[in-house]
């Protein structure tokens, strides 16, 4: 049987596809659509992600890469999804690793832990900055933003720094998206990122955090 089309699957979570691939071969024939696209992406801009040129480029047929990805809209909504993914699992990792780590400096090393998936993802950082996002990208941007704070969330409650309510919810939602905002200049300023602006990126969020979970403290 065929592959059922849906215009309500995900990919990685947050981006919908014309169909999701279920059988092996063809979700490789989607990374390597994917991956070509990102290709194009980081040497000729988001003007470029046609769906020829994406086609061309992974060396498939345009009706094969239509299948998935529609237009330009569906393959930048698809390579957000994947950049989301992969902030995600880092967040995620340092979250559980929480419950047994005891980090001297916990702010510092998520911030660096998310700066270094800025510095290798080349195409990141292309489809950020440029001029080519998508209404459906920004709203799974605003989705994958909450998730990102839960996961602060979860590293302050394991850390045992915190109580689980919404008011801390809230607050780590302010402190991500600070913090996002401020890593994502530093990054406009050079691929390696600004390393004064990550510092004070730091600063900021050791001491907003110190006075959210000096709430709970007796």
């Amino acid at each position: 049987m065929g592959e059922p089309t849906t215009e309500t699957d995900r990919a990685d979570g947050v981006t919908p596809l014309r169909r999701t691939p279920r059988q092996a071969r063809s979700k490789a024939r989607l990374a390597q659509v994917l991956e070509a696209a990102e290709r194009v992406l980081v040497s000729e801009g988001v003007e470029s992600l046609t769906t020829t040129r994406v086609a061309a480029e992974a060396k498939v047929s345009v009706g094969s890469l239509y299948q998935y990805l529609p237009d330009r809209d569906a393959i930048i909504d698809a390579l957000a999804g994947r950049y989301f993914a992969r902030l995600e699992a880092v967040m995620e990792d340092f979250a559980r690793a929480a419950a047994d780590e005891r980090w001297d400096d916990p702010v510092g090393v998520l911030i660096d832990a998310c700066a270094a998936v800025y510095r290798t993802e080349h195409g990141f950082r292309a489809l950020w900055f440029g001029s080519g996002l998508t209404e459906r990208t920004r709203e799974a941007d605003r989705a994958h933003k909450h998730r990102m704070a839960d996961g602060v969330r979860r590293i302050l409650l394991a850390l045992g720094l915190a109580e689980d309510d919404e008011a801390l919810s809230r607050a780590c939602h302010a402190a991500f998206l600070a913090a996002d905002a401020l890593a994502q200049e530093a990054f406009r300023r050079g691929p390696e990122g600004d390393t004064a602006l990550l510092a004070e990126a730091r600063t900021m969020l050791r001491g907003y955090l110190t006075e959210v979970t000096g709430r709970y403290r007796p």
